[in-house]
């Protein structure tokens, strides 16, 4: 009887027969061993090194890998349990909340500090931008090299902001998402004391621009808004909310002059749309709130030629190298007095702007853009007349809302005198802010107790890290700088005997390069030279910021540190 054939064996069983004989020498699977130990040893070798380096040249409080500094946060929640009142669920719930804390800073501290980010992610943001025009995960690069902010392209083509289901959502991670309570709610706290409230939605770039972002679009483009914007709008102009939409002024100006109404590499407005708006918002006002005569001050626009580069430029984190990002020029129209100074807010003024970069990018000269000429000041040289500001960059929804609420809080009364206030914010805020209502109720001065120094005077102190602020992640803002808050405690200062408490704003970052500053954490002991706030907020009140989480501390009065060098 003839043998059969033998089967032919399926790929699957071709390949586990294979996969069953894999040989592989001694000498190579040690050399591949050890390739891959020291690739994993290389990273916390590398970060080690880094944090040694630091260490000697002052910009870390301890020599250690900053991989154990979470072992600082055990002290802490001791400390938090043994501080806590109640029965022992109660310790335990504060020693978590405080661990949980410690952590948060702890992770952002690594991002912030990270060794392989500082000399990996610029080179690769060149590739991938200068070589493919990429982009990063916060801006898309469009057309003609012009930079685009993802949360303003995600606000324009995302879900409606007043979608339920969107919402409920946002709702869940802790934010007010609704702006419609809240706006609702400062109309009637001022409507109690007669002044008026105007809300102007400032549009963002691809909105006005979208040709620059996709082909689809030509040069008549027209207005591209979040679906729930004229809901929105329509909602509130229904309860008698007076509204200023700049939207459509734009876009008739970029379709019939052919220039751009926006800064190429910059999330922010171009000047000439700024002075646009300034004299379409001053006829806005004369025709729905009428404001008493006022002596003409005589304020004049002196024209300035500025070089900068764009946020969103700045956001990339290309390498020093890069060249297709670069810079822009721009006349900005400076507005003076007539003593030929530049023009500054004036609190006797009847009119009040809260607003944020979109009215700080010209008039703010930190953001390097001048000074003296954005929003505020060429409404100011429309009207005629002094106007009074409360600005700050970022978060619109509520930064300048909460400003104006602690003055009021303190009996300062920023609002006496007033007939209208005009809020300013980026529409943006209408899908991501956070709408939570504020008091503007005046109340008197608080307790005093916390340390400040005498106005006009600068100390020496040293103190220790109780607290401090959130600190937004390099490359993952639109601003340069940014200013934290620190709560001091055991804090001394020469020629004082007890020891006191301190609440200090200090620079964390600076032209998008963290600080020594930035990198304190809880339990670390600090060396600042201190300065009333009042004394420079006006040079440094606009810019972003960011606020201790206790509301007491946000109460008191503030000092502005300076770091010591040993």
């Amino acid at each position: 009887m003839a043998p059969e054939p033998a089967r032919l064996l399926t790929r699957d069983e071709v390949a586990h027969r294979e996969v069953g004989r894999t040989r592989i020498s001694r000498a190579l699977a040690l050399t591949m061993s050890g390739l891959f130990l020291a690739t994993i040893a290389a990273v916390p070798l590398a970060q080690a090194i880094h944090d040694a380096a630091a260490y000697v040249r002052g910009d870390r409080a301890s020599p250690l890998p900053q991989a154990l500094d979470v072992l600082w946060s055990l002290p802490h929640a001791v400390a938090a349990c043994r501080a806590a009142r109640g029965d022992f669920l109660d310790r335990v719930l504060a020693a978590n909340e405080c661990l949980n804390e410690e952590l948060r800073l702890y992770q952002g501290a690594l991002r912030r500090q990270s060794f392989f980010a500082e000399v990996v992610v610029p080179p690769v943001n060149g590739l991938l931008t200068g070589r493919l025009g990429a982009g990063s995960e916060d801006v898309y690069v469009g057309r003609g090299g012009w930079l685009f902010y993802k949360a303003d392209v995600d606000y324009v083509i995302g879900p409606p902001f007043l979608d339920p289901h969107r919402q409920a959502h946002r709702r869940g991670a802790g934010v007010v998402p609704d702006p419609r309570p809240a706006i609702m709610d400062l109309k009637r706290q001022l409507a109690a004391r007669g002044i008026a409230l105007v809300v102007m939605p400032v549009p963002v770039k691809p909105t006005i621009h979208p040709e620059a972002l996709s082909a689809a679009y030509g040069a008549d483009a027209p207005v591209l808004e979040n679906a729930s914007f004229a809901p929105w709008k329509a909602d509130l102009e229904r309860e008698g909310v007076l509204v200023f939409d700049v939207a459509e002024l734009l876009r008739a100006a970029r379709v019939s002059t052919g220039r751009p109404q926006f800064l190429r590499t910059d999330t922010h407005w171009s000047p000439g749309a700024a002075e646009l708006a300034a004299r379409a918002l001053a006829e806005f006002l004369r025709q729905r709130v009428p404001l008493p005569a006022a002596p003409s001050p005589a304020y004049q626009a002196e024209a300035a030629e500025v070089t900068a580069q764009g946020d969103l430029a700045a956001m990339l984190r290309l390498p020093e190298n890069a060249g297709r990002i670069g810079a822009e020029t721009v006349t900005v129209h400076e507005v003076l007095t007539p003593a030929l100074e530049p023009w500054r807010p004036s609190r006797a003024a009847d009119v009040l702007v809260l607003g944020d970069s979109f009215s700080n990018i010209y008039s703010l000269e930190l953001m390097g853009w001048g000074d003296s000429g954005g929003l505020v000041e060429h409404l100011a040289l429309e009207l005629g007349r002094p106007v009074d500001a409360v600005l700050r960059n970022a978060a619109g929804a509520r930064a300048t809302r909460e400003m104006l609420g602690r003055q009021q809080a303190r009996g300062r009364d920023r609002l006496a005198g007033k007939r209208v206030v005009i809020w300013q914010f980026a529409a943006r805020e209408l899908a991501f802010g956070d709408w939570r209502p504020v008091s503007l109720a005046l109340g008197g001065a608080p307790a005093l107790g916390f340390f400040v120094p005498a106005p006009g005077t600068a100390v020496t102190a040293t103190g220790t890290v109780q607290a401090i602020s959130a600190i937004p992640r390099q490359g993952r803002t639109p601003y340069r700088n940014h200013i934290m808050a620190v709560h001091l405690a055991d804090v001394a200062v020469e020629g004082r005997n007890e020891p006191q408490e301190a609440v200090v704003y200090l620079w964390s970052m600076r032209n998008t390069m963290l600080t020594p500053a930035g990198r304190l954490r809880p339990g670390d002991s600090v060396t600042l030279r201190l300065r009333p706030w009042n004394d420079v907020a006006e040079m440094y009140g606009g810019m972003n910021r960011s606020e201790l989480a206790e509301e007491g501390l946000y109460l008191q009065d503030h000092c502005w540190g300076e770091p010591v060098t040993p």
